[in-house]
């Protein structure tokens, strides 16, 4: 049996045998060592910076990916469990993230194996998520994955644009955030001109090195700042809290809903197989100390502050961090909007164009309805758990554990296997285990207890404070001066024999009048309508 150079199946397997046609794997190869000899300087630094395809890039596409505006709305979902629960509850589903990611490499390989033993060709065509559910269990199971992968990555790109918004405006509140979505919904939209993951290389590394600083500043700042006067950590109160903040954790280590998009970018996918756990290992290094540290100093204050940023004292430090920031949320638009451009494609008929304008044209539609719904929705925080419980729970958990279940269930699939489950985890039987445990523990409680309480925290923030809302968790001052009161005293002349008195203002808008000493019972009365009237505005 020929040994291959990368390890894992390659050293098991040739490529005929693994399924990789020859001259494919020849291909991949070559563009994996440079590019031949011949290439110039201008090819050397473009292979560099622009054509990524080895295990390290895949690394850092995941890292990056698996992480971006959610960390700043992690110590928010500590506020809601509680110190305690917030940790466990990232280390479990980091763990099973992980997991499932694992399954839907398992079944990228399975699928591409069997189709490259029929000569398929993939040099001109990114194999996706649902095509992998479609050779392997037919179009029902197709339907079921391109619906709940298009949805969920639909909204991951409006969440990553209400991120935006919502850190820009730390640094320049003279525009709303509504603006301030215009504004990076047009520079998002760039994205239509990265052709494909393979693209991502100096992104990836950027967006990764720009998290690991945001994240360590969240921490250092917090601890440095030390604990507010009066911090409470009271975590968990309320039920629906509680399962709101445990399903915007699901959301953050359900990021793997492109992982077959990264496989193949990858000139040797099999090598795939630890990567994301190993992503997954570096990202709780940044998500467990920064959460934990900004809990600690702010404690309950970050329920009304989904964004750890707003409590942090504006210095050159915080503003190097809402900058870098957006870059990388910017970086994670396009992981995000990249496989929908790959569907939208598809589905007109421009995959295997060669020309980059032609698809870039094409692309720009699929950045409409995002623009769109980041201005209708603009619940930093709350949209995270909700899309966590209604979409992640599906795409990335049940549905892969299921179709991994139904792929393998005879035991003529099982011994025709590619890939065998490792020994660690039990074999067959073991895997078979695990994932009926994913999906009744994500079905019950993500998706379940998770969908009523993110529903109904997302509804309580649509009734405070309404669809499209101008500036979200703004703070009151900047929301607008109270409308004038319907009836306003008139002025009244003072008398020649008397000094000049006070007027009684009833909204706090009007210039001071000269008005006459008023008798008692005009007292009493004014007294008492200052009173009802302030009663009325809550104050």
């Amino acid at each position: 049996m020929a040994a291959g150079g990368g390890g894992g199946i390659a050293d098991e397997k040739a490529p005929e045998a693994f399924g990789l046609s020859r001259h494919v794997a020849e291909a991949e190869m070559e563009e994996e060592h440079g590019g031949g000899a011949g290439g110039g300087v201008k090819s050397k630094l473009s292979g560099l910076l622009w054509h990524g395809g080895s295990a390290y890039d895949a690394w850092f596409s995941c890292a990056s990916n698996q992480v971006a505006q959610v960390l700043l709305t992690l110590p928010y979902s500590f506020a809601q469990l509680g110190m305690l629960s917030g940790i466990l509850f990232q280390l479990f589903y980091g763990l099973m993230g992980s997991w499932t990611a694992y399954l839907i490499s398992f079944l990228y390989l399975e699928y591409r194996t069997r189709k490259e033993r029929d000569k398929v060709d993939f040099r001109n065509h990114v194999i996706q998520w649902f095509e992998v559910l479609d050779g392997l269990l037919g179009r029902h199971w197709r339907n079921a994955g391109l619906a709940f992968n298009c949805t969920f990555l639909l909204f991951g790109s409006v969440i990553q644009l209400i991120g935006c918004a919502s850190n820009i405006y730390y640094v320049n509140d003279r525009l709303d955030k509504r603006t301030w979505t215009y504004i990076f919904g047009a520079c998002c939209a760039t994205t239509v001109f990265i052709p494909s993951f393979h693209n991502y290389r100096v992104w990836s590394f950027l967006g990764l090195v720009m998290t690991t600083y945001t994240a360590w500043y969240i921490a250092v700042a917090s601890l440095l700042n030390g604990q507010v006067e009066g911090v409470a950590h009271s975590g968990p109160t309320r039920i629906v809290l509680y399962f709101t903040g445990a399903t915007n954790i699901l959301y953050t280590f359900g990021g793997h809903a492109v992982t077959v998009e990264i496989m193949h970018a990858m000139w040797r996918p099999q090598k795939f197989k630890s990567i994301y756990l190993l992503a997954t290992v570096y990202v709780l290094t940044l998500t467990l100390p920064s959460a934990a540290a900004a809990y600690w100093a702010f404690g309950d204050a970050l329920l009304t502050h989904s964004n750890a940023l707003a409590l942090l004292p504006r210095t050159p430090f915080r503003d190097a961090a809402v900058v870098l920031m957006l870059i990388h949320q910017f970086i994670t638009f396009g992981f995000a909007c990249t496989p929908l451009y790959f569907v939208w494609e598809k589905l007109i008929g421009l995959h295997d164009c060669r020309s980059l304008c032609k698809r870039a044209a094409a692309r720009l539609p699929v950045v409409v309805p995002i623009w769109f719904l980041a201005i209708i929705f603009p619940f930093f925080g709350p949209i995270n758990s909700a899309v966590g419980s209604l979409l992640v729970s599906f795409t990335v958990y049940i549905i892969p554990a299921l179709a991994h279940m139904v792929t393998f269930r005879s035991p003529q699939s099982r011994e025709n296997a590619v890939e065998r489950p490792p020994r660690f985890a039990g074999g067959w039987t073991g895997a078979y285990v695990i994932n009926s445990f994913v999906v009744a523990w994500v079905l019950v409680v993500g998706f379940g207890f998770g969908g009523w309480a993110s529903i109904t925290n997302f509804v309580q923030q649509v009734n405070t404070f309404g669809l499209f809302a101008k500036c979200y968790q703004c703070p009151p001052h900047l929301a607008g001066p109270p409308p004038p009161a319907p009836f306003a005293p008139p002025p009244m002349a003072p008398a020649p024999a008397m000094p000049p008195a006070t007027a009684f203002n009833a909204t706090g808008l009007f210039p001071a009048v000269p008005s006459p000493a008023p008798s008692p019972m005009m007292n009493f009365f004014l007294r008492h309508h200052h009173h009802r009237h302030h009663g009325r505005h809550g104050l």
